[in-house]
């Protein structure tokens, strides 16, 4: 029996050209597969070129709309659009506190029922207004503090805020512009850039657009090329639709927010002239396939308030995924085996059994001097065995390691870092890893779509996908992410993948091998002696060879979406 989708409302306007509102909003539930329950809060006549008139639903008749929808169809999430009156806001705000009051002690009341708060304050294509500055203190007054997700323009920001409006402006003026907004209530707000000037940002020219993303998880720039795309009626919807899709499903805000991006891009490219003006963005299943399907590309998230890496210092593109990475490449071991190691013994034990890639993961060195030994000797060992050698955290170290030995035949210095270390690093940091990029490799830890944005975005070397199975290695938040979310990494990642988390044994191995993942991470599958390892690593070998062997038998699809992680 096919389960039941989740459950959204969409409390907008009826857009009669059927580009935005409502139409959009259908359009992006149906590309999720959630169910949309679509609540008329005021009419339109418009078409393509502008908006004519409004008329805000009369209170009584919207009311009864959303009490007989509750009687039978409680949602999960609720997202407004174009509400057009002071009582359709306050209607809204008493809707989600009847929801919410039922949440259990505690637990969080988003979770409960989310609120996807798109400030439709204007027409792109001009016309009619559609919010007087009654309305729009009503938003503050009551929509904004329960909002979990609020995704306006630039323009829509600054007038939430009592600013002048208008798209233009310097961008660095936009985490100021949200964090105001998230201080109204807003869990977390993303000032979408579609409507923005284009901004030209690489040397050959290309235009991009910029989305500043700010929420509990993750801040940043989340950068994509601009489309030249003519018909983007309701891309504004879409985008907002879009992230109450995701949520529905499960996802947190800025993975929901990265799922509503790739959306609404690929809504964009596929929009078809309606009328005399600009055509509806069409959102379609399969958005998210990735890009060798017709999916749209994973968008590059940064690092903090600087521009992705890869964007700022490298040549590529998230939609050109040849680009080379932007630290020293990876080479993908022969045998498919990444060892992670505590301590030098046991690294020198995994490259007399004959691993090639290894990384030395010494979390708890007695002292720098203790740390530096173990470096050193695990750099001479693997400078002779021609390995490929990351050191985990210890990056500064690393760098201060001698460089005679770089000349040995398929030795390769490399660093891993986990996104906590990475978001940790003053500036006068991050200019040092990156003065570095062209001799060594960069490997980022991942979890989520956000930090596969942002790792993606950084040009890293490889980018490991993880937990893959439940793990006691660490304790984390994560779910595991399993064979679906690890293929969908390797569809949507620029930079070889490594799975990782939970691989014990070489059924585990054999497992995850046949999604392909350029290695398999593992840790106390190798064992803790050299004897156990001489036994683990041919059987390890071997498991990966089986993997490896079984793509397409049975057939395996490949994911359209992920499967929530947090």
């Amino acid at each position: 029996m096919t389960p039941s989708p989740p459950i959204v409302w969409s409390i907008a306007g009826l857009d009669t050209a059927g580009g935005a509102g409502l139409s959009a909003d259908q359009r992006a539930a149906d590309a999720l597969g959630v169910h949309l329950c679509p609540v008329a809060a005021a009419l339109t006549a418009q078409h393509s070129q502008g908006v004519e008139a409004v008329w805000p639903v009369p209170p009584d008749q919207l009311q009864a709309q959303l009490q007989a929808l509750a009687e039978d169809l409680a949602p999960s999430v609720i997202k407004t659009g174009l509400l057009g009156s002071v009582a359709a806001v306050r209607l809204v705000a008493q809707c989600v506190d009847h929801f919410r009051a039922r949440t259990p002690a505690g637990q969080d009341p988003h979770r409960q029922l989310a609120l996807v708060v798109d400030p439709v304050l204007g027409a792109s294509a001009g016309g009619a207004p559609f919010a007087s500055e009654p309305v729009r203190q009503a938003y503050r007054q009551w929509l904004l503090p329960r909002a979990t997700v609020l995704t306006p323009n630039r323009a829509e920001a600054r007038l939430l805020l009592q600013q002048a409006g208008g798209h233009e402006g310097p961008r660095d003026t936009l985490p100021a512009l949200a964090a105001a907004l998230r201080a109204l209530g807003t869990r977390s707000v993303v000032i979408t850039g579609g409507d923005a000037p284009p901004e030209v940002l690489t040397p050959n020219g290309q235009a991009w657009c910029l989305d500043w993303l700010d929420t509990p998880q993750a801040q940043g720039w989340l950068c994509a090329p601009r489309l030249d795309a003519p018909h983007h009626h309701g891309s504004g919807c879409t985008f907002a639709s879009g992230v109450a899709g995701a949520w529905a499903l499960g996802h947190a805000d800025a993975d929901a927010i990265v799922l509503a991006h790739m959306l609404t891009r690929q809504a964009l490219a596929r929009g078809h002239a309606a009328g005399r003006g600009a055509g509806p963005a069409q959102a379609r299943a399969g958005f998210a396939a990735g890009p060798a399907r017709g999916g749209a590309p994973l968008p590059w998230l940064g690092l903090g308030t600087d521009l992705p890496w890869q964007l700022s210092l490298g040549t590529g593109a998230p939609d050109t995924p040849s680009a080379p990475p932007l630290f020293a490449p990876f080479t993908p071991p022969t045998d498919g085996l990444y060892g992670i190691l505590p301590d030098h013994a046991l690294l020198q034990s995994a490259l007399d059994a004959g691993l090639r890639c290894v990384q030395l993961r010494h979390k708890h060195p007695a002292s720098l001097q203790a740390l530096q030994a173990q470096l050193d000797a695990s750099l001479a060992d693997a400078a002779q065995a021609g390995a490929q050698l990351f050191v985990n955290d210890h990056w500064r170290a690393a760098l201060a390691l001698p460089p005679r030995m770089a000349a040995e035949p398929g030795f390769r210095l490399g660093v891993h870092l986990g996104q906590e270390d990475l978001q940790a690093l003053s500036p006068d940091e991050r200019a040092r890893l990156l003065a570095e990029r062209d001799r060594i490799m960069l490997g980022l830890s991942s979890h989520s779509l956000w930090e596969l944005a942002r790792a993606a975005g950084c040009g890293a070397s490889l980018i490991a996908c993880g937990p893959v199975q439940a793990t006691t290695t660490k304790d984390m938040p994560w779910q595991p992410q399993g064979e679906d979310n690890l293929r969908w990494w390797l569809a949507h990642s620029p930079a070889p993948v490594v799975a990782i988390g939970g691989l014990l044994t070489p059924a585990d191995v054999r497992r995850f091998a046949a999604c392909q993942p350029a290695a398999l991470c593992v840790v106390r599958g190798l064992g803790l002696s050299a004897a156990t390892m001489q036994a683990s690593v041919p059987a390890l070998r071997s498991a990966v060879k089986l993997g490896r062997s079984e793509l397409g038998a049975p057939p395996v699809n490949d994911p359209d979406l992920p499967h929530p992680v947090l």
